[in-house]
């Protein structure tokens, strides 16, 4: 494909799991993971064709000004996200809640047509990006016909002021694509997510995605500028700044919407120079306890590694960083100073707390092994889910104080859950994907052994477990996976109500005919086609 006047090699993307086809697990790789987690069965069950799957017949004839489709395929492969439970249902062969069409816009012009058509008909359109939603966020669980809205075609940098180092980047951009348009400059937005090949701009955006930096600029709010966002009564665009203190921010306002209240078609975004200086190292530690104490006072010295990943035993072994100690990996770069004499600060706090450090500077064979199995993890998740296996994760925040207590608390009462679910016990791995002076964000990870057609209930009942578990504890439901729609009970119960209030009043003045991924955040408007 071109895009941005530089071309991309284009993969094919897979329909019903993560990432691209040709990296998925081949059958004998399946049953060689499985035989890993007792009680599942021998042989993985086959990936359906989709020339042999029934979809329901469109409910939709859009017009012909508008860049939509009814292509089966194309409505398969925008049915669901990426999550497990996304996975095993298309693995089963259920896309019933396929969208009725798919459009696939190509300018801000298009999208507001889109709109348009929908408010005075009362289709629902679901804004999706890259698919890469592990909430439920771009599917839709109503009655009514919808619309998926395909936004890649929106994928150009469009305007980039060295000056102020900043670039006006449509929202459909993915990552790789935006990326290779910012290369020749010498500029990057450094935003890394482990969706980031299939992700845009405009999705993380919407989610305020969590990305490379573990520490300072973690999430993607911090490098926005200013923010366009087309609401169906009219376009809403901020004002370039580097910071202002005029009222409620604009940006606030859409920056984790998940297009229930507009779509997000173009952002000034703050760019980096492109780092020219990295070193990492990887210390291990005699128990968790040491371990958190040595993150929490690398979090709080103000040294900002820009990787700073601790592994419990578990995640640690499943990763093969260690054979069953604690590791924290740490990273640091820079564009312009060497790092040697930073990452030696931070080894040495990790020292002080206990810590063995396995490397100095340069490469780290630890670190490597973890950065392989991180990206490599979606596509074992599927290749566990062919064979009934339950492979999931969460993920949270909370603050020091409550850190050891929500970690072993977790991994107790969600043991118990997955054991009295599945009949078995199971792992449940942690890990810290970023953390702040005041708390870390841990990611948990469960495996355990599946019934065949039962998956999804069983992985239901577990997260209901854990849900539970972090609402008691004063801990996020989500730290940077959104809410979309399989958060939403949890979610409200975080929510202040006077916050509830506000929500729903914005999302009735902005979305008055209720198109817009009603069920998200907040609960549907009735539809009123003007």
């Amino acid at each position: 494909m071109t895009s941005g006047g530089t071309s991309t090699t284009v993969r094919q993307r897979s329909w019903w799991g993560w990432g691209t086809t040709d990296r998925a697990l081949p059958d004998d790789e399946c049953g060689a993971l499985a035989a890993l987690v007792p009680g599942l069965p021998d042989r993985p069950r086959a990936v359906p064709r989709l020339e042999d799957l029934e979809l329901p017949p469109s409910r939709l004839s859009p017009p012909s000004t508008l860049p939509a489709t009814t292509d089966p395929d194309v409505r398969a492969a925008h049915t669901y996200g990426k999550a497990y439970r996304d996975v095993v249902r298309a693995l089963s062969g259920d896309l019933g809640g396929a969208p009725d069409a798919v459009v696939h816009p190509t300018t801000e012009d298009d999208v507001v047509r889109v709109l348009d058509w929908a408010g005075s008909t009362g289709v629902v359109v679901v804004p999706f990006g890259g698919g890469s939603s592990v909430v439920g966020g771009v599917e839709y669980r109503g009655e009514r016909p919808w619309l998926s809205m395909d936004l890649t075609a929106l994928d150009r940098v469009l305007e980039i002021d060295p000056v102020s180092r900043a670039a006006r980047i449509q929202g459909g951009a993915l990552g790789p694509v935006l990326e290779e348009q910012l290369r020749p400059h010498g500029l990057t937005l450094r935003h890394f997510p482990q969706s980031f090949e299939f992700s845009t701009l405009g999705g993380w955006l919407a989610t305020r995605a969590g990305g490379h930096y573990a520490t300072l600029h973690t999430h993607i709010d911090d490098l926005v500028e200013s923010m366009r966002v087309v609401t169906p009564v009219g376009v809403s665009e901020s004002w370039r700044l580097p910071g202002s203190g005029a009222g409620p921010s604009p940006d606030r306002l859409f920056l984790g919407s998940e297009g229930t209240l507009g779509v997000i078609t173009e952002a000034w975004m703050r760019l980096q120079d492109r780092p020219r200086f990295k070193a990492s190292a990887s210390v291990t530690f005699p128990d968790m306890t040491a371990a958190m104490g040595a993150v929490r006072a690398i979090a709080q010295s103000g040294l900002h590694p820009a990787n700073c990943r601790l592994l419990d035993p578990g995640e640690a072994a499943l990763s093969g960083a260690s054979s069953g100690s604690p590791v924290l990996v740490l990273g640091v770069e820079s564009a312009a100073l060497p790092v040697e004499s930073r990452l030696a600060e931070l080894t040495s706090l990790a020292r002080d707390s206990g810590g063995v450090v396995a490397a100095d500077a340069g490469r780290d064979p630890a670190a490597d092994a973890w950065r392989s199995a991180f990206l490599r993890m979606p596509y074992v998740r599927d290749g566990m889910a062919r064979m009934s296996a339950v492979v999931e994760t969460f993920e949270t925040a909370c603050t020091w104080d409550r850190a050891e207590e929500l970690y072993a608390t977790v991994q107790a009462e969600v043991g118990v859950a997955v054991t009295e679910v599945t009949g078995a016990p199971g792992l449940v791995n942690c890990r810290f994907t970023h953390v702040y002076p005041d708390g870390p964000a841990p990611y948990f990870t469960v495996i355990a052994a599946g019934r065949p057609g039962s998956e999804v209930a069983m992985w239901d009942d577990v997260k209901t477990a854990a849900s539970e578990v972090l609402g008691r504890l004063g801990a996020t439901v989500t730290h940077h996976h959104a809410v979309g729609r399989d958060h939403r009970p949890g979610y409200d119960r975080q929510r202040p109500e006077p916050f509830a209030v506000a929500l729903r009043a914005a999302k009735a003045a902005l979305d008055p005919a209720g198109v817009l991924n009603p069920g998200v955040l907040i609960d549907p408007l009735p539809a009123v086609p003007s």
